[in-house]
């Protein structure tokens, strides 16, 4: 574990403790279930019991009128809600992070609200996660939000997660009550996807088998949480193809013009081909530039300038890619989407998709079918309600190039943003891409409508006008 006081620190040696935790591993991991199964006081009781609070803030909680409960335990689910309104109702609102770090490795730890109404700030946290842990209530076992759940970081492409069934004290340490709520957790990690479900009985309130092992359960031979956690191997790929989405145009001179964003898979290098998308034309990297000085290579997460050889007409949005790898642009796209509006989905209606850096209309122009989380069965649908999760048809507006969420998470993911309101009413990830008609003599991508097509449209748009049918005919031979 970490020094337990400064003097400790000192003795160890500034320099010398950080050297040995340099180079370990990070882990992210998120803390989901449904509403008042302890997610909190779990990740508090984590912090607490692996030593990394100071002593004011301990000494804060104490003195704090709701710090203690009625048998003197702390309410460590305090230390992560920092919210006015999330004090005074005991619930997670917002995504809270807290980070730390133990011997093994290093933590992000992402507390998520359990309420159905704050869905979107899960995906938000499981967006970003490695691994999760997914908490019961072992009173009432595996409830609908817990499915919800699940089925969302399975969709993320979370396939590990440590299901901690609190409150094992309210219950006596009942093995039987574990044991079943352990197979209806192997029974929906089948379902939904998940290939790895490790399941811990514990006590966040307590501390039994969080951080250390607990004699209350003689029964139970597996691991703590947190030794868990230490050794956790995850594999969570972010693509190998490189892609770079361009963020912004660089030129704080006449003599300089580079192109900044960070770089969502793969590696760039300086010499490199590159070739843009989606206006396929091409240049070669002369220079990668960093706020810290130049780089002759830079890997995925690298947020950086590049500068090209060839004045190219290059905006926000567009992408650059190593010559020979090819990237599909499309002006629909079959996608995975979690709708967070109290306002209903409606076919048709333009929307702002923001995916990467780019920001296009489209208009959701189909639901395929809607997920039901508490059996996996797919139900016909016209609309989506609020926390609906369902497989859709998009149409876009302009052809952007695009990936599959499987096959490179950066660049496969999006939201749904109103344009009336700029409020996000949705989330989604790309399942297939429909490919436009890509022009290969550097002229850009267009989608060509045949006349049928045209005049299938004509008739539609006006005898069905609220249908909101989009006029295909601008379509017709032009670039998008």
């Amino acid at each position: 574990m970490e020094p337990k006081s400064m003097s400790e620190l000192d003795a160890l040696g500034v320099l010398g403790y950080l050297e040995q935790h340099k180079n370990k591993s990070l882990l992210r991991v998120l803390a989901c279930g449904s509403v008042d199964d302890g997610k909190s006081t779990l990740i508090g009781r984590l912090l607490h019991d692996s030593l990394q609070l100071y002593d004011d803030q301990l000494a804060a909680l104490r003195s704090d009128q709701k710090g203690v409960n009625a048998e003197g335990d702390l309410e460590l689910a305090m230390l992560v809600d920092g919210l006015q309104a999330e004090r005074e109702q005991g619930i997670t609102i917002d995504v809270a992070y807290r980070y730390f770090s133990t011997t093994a490795r290093k933590f992000i730890l992402v507390d998520s609200p359990g309420h159905e109404q704050y869905t979107r700030n899960m995906v938000t946290g499981a967006s970003h996660a490695d691994i999760a842990i997914l908490l019961i209530d072992v009173r009432y076992g595996v409830q609908i939000q817990t499915r919800r759940h699940a089925t969302i970081c399975s969709l993320l492409g979370i396939r590990n997660i440590a299901v901690a069934v609190n409150k094992m004290d309210i219950v006596d340490w009942s093995e039987q009550r574990f044991r079943e709520i352990e197979a209806d957790v192997h029974k929906l990690a089948k379902r939904v996807g998940i290939t790895d479900a490790t399941v811990f009985p514990v006590s966040a309130l307590k501390g039994d088998n969080v951080v250390t092992k607990s004699d209350a359960s003689p029964w139970y031979a597996g691991p703590a949480l947190l030794p868990f956690l230490e050794t956790v191997q995850i594999t969570k790929s972010m693509g190998e193809l490189t892609r770079f989405p361009v963020q912004y145009v660089n030129r704080p001179n006449l003599d300089y013009r580079g192109f900044s964003g960070t770089v969502s898979s793969g590696s760039l290098h300086v010499g490199d081909a590159v070739t843009i998308y989606p206006s396929l034309r091409s240049s070669t990297i002369t220079g990668i530039d960093t706020f810290d000085g130049p780089l002759t290579a830079a890997i995925a997460g690298d947020a950086i300038t590049v500068v090209l050889q060839d004045e190219v007409d290059i905006s926000r949005g567009d992408w650059l890619v190593p010559t020979g790898q090819r990237v599909t642009v499309a002006t629909n796209a079959t996608a995975e989407l979690v709708w967070f509006d109290a306002d209903e989905l409606k076919l048709g209606t333009p929307y702002d998709l923001k995916l990467a850096t780019s920001k296009v209309p489209v208009r959701v122009t189909w639901v395929d079918y809607r997920i039901d989380v508490n059996t996996g069965e797919h139900h016909p649908a016209v609309t989506l309600e609020m926390n609906d999760i369902a497989v859709v048809s998009l149409e876009l507006e302009q052809a952007l190039p695009m990936d599959t969420y499987s096959s490179h998470p950066g660049t496969g993911s999006f939201i749904l943003i109103d344009r009336l309101t700029n409020a996000t009413v949705a989330a989604g990830l790309i399942r297939y891409v429909g490919a436009a008609d890509v022009s290969l003599d550097g002229g850009g991508a267009t989608t060509r409508v045949s006349a049928e097509e045209i005049a299938l449209n004509k008739l539609i748009r006006e005898k069905y006008p609220h249908w909101q049918a989009i006029d295909v005919s601008v379509f017709q031979g032009e670039g998008i």
